[in-house]
């Protein structure tokens, strides 16, 4: 499991780790979880159940909440609506085994920032939590300007500029979102469904020909006339990675 690169890790204003609740009745899943997310160095708190996760939403004070949808006693759902009924508006990902639009749709309606499907990447799930704790600044990087690099190649994540070599390249709002997510995976092989679920969203029903279709377009304004720098690995998926 490779976790984020060097010098971008994130803290709070006062200079903390950011605070993480994971919420799920699934043991070995919360304890997974949990060591991932202090790999990046965050404060890690656990509940089993929606009505703990109440509690510990009062005296941890989370700068964002992991919460599974399916709990025993409380739901995932109505732990969140009574979250933002008492005015906790705490960046929430939610984690949950159902992968139906409308279920989507319902959790994101109900309040909910982001969703995360069983199974899912450890590294799919920090990556998105650090994305809602920037959005809603909760938790800064500690870089001024977050670049990734894979070879001469660059993207600016703040000013959403990228060069190869020095020449600038042009992208579209989509094609960034692509290219980003590549990088963010450098040397790992990503899936056509995983490429789908992050970089299409909730928007997209899921042919995964328009994959194919935007790395063509990725390659025409990335590679042409360089060395590759976007592989496709056949029957898997596609990997960015700098030349040896």
């Amino acid at each position: 499991m490779t976790m984020t690169a060097p010098g971008t890790t994130l803290h709070r204003a006062d200079g903390a780790a950011p605070r993480i609740l994971v919420v799920d009745d699934e043991q070995m899943l919360t304890d997974l979880l949990s060591m991932a997310l202090r790999m990046e160095g965050w404060d890690v708190h656990s509940a089993a159940s929606g009505f703990e996760a109440l509690q510990a939403a009062r005296d941890f004070a989370p700068d964002a909440m992991v919460l599974d949808i399916m709990m025993p006693d409380l739901d995932g759902m109505s732990v969140l609506q009574r979250l933002r009924h008492s005015g906790n508006n705490v960046p929430v990902l939610f984690l949950t085994a159902k992968d139906s639009v409308s279920d989507r749709v319902a959790g994101l309606t109900a309040g909910g920032d982001d969703y995360v499907t069983k199974p899912f990447s450890l590294e799919e799930v920090v990556a998105r939590l650090r994305g809602l704790m920037r959005r809603a600044g909760t938790a800064q990087a500690a870089e001024s300007e977050p670049i990734l690099r894979v070879g001469d190649l660059s993207l600016n994540e703040d000013s959403h500029e990228v060069e190869r070599a020095g020449r600038e390249i042009e992208l579209t709002a989509t094609e960034f979102e692509l290219l980003r997510y590549l990088m963010r995976n450098q040397r790992r092989v990503v899936s056509k469904a995983q490429i789908l679920d992050r970089v299409w969203n909730y928007d997209f029903g899921g042919r995964s020909s328009v994959v194919e279709l935007y790395i063509s377009y990725l390659r025409k304004k990335i590679d042409q006339g360089a060395e590759a720098l976007i592989h496709t690995v056949r029957g898997v998926g596609y990997m960015i990675k700098a030349p040896q």
